[in-house]
């Protein structure tokens, strides 16, 4: 049970290093997605693809 805890746990802290990350690329272009419940989440359960679609949504919105 530990074991999954900390498991869920790596994946939210990447998920948060992964948006910090792409938000300090992405920046001079404006594409900058905040880190929130909802972004945070949806990259942890869904990795690149939920990046992806967060991305996606982002620009369509401009």
């Amino acid at each position: 049970m530990l074991k999954k805890i900390f498991k869920i746990f790596k994946k939210i802290i990447l998920a948060s290093f992964i948006l910090y990350g792409f938000n300090l690329i992405m920046s001079p272009l404006s594409v900058i997605i905040p880190l929130n419940f909802i972004t945070v989440s949806t990259v942890t359960v869904l990795g690149f693809p939920g990046l992806l679609g967060l991305v996606l949504i982002k620009l369509i919105a401009l």
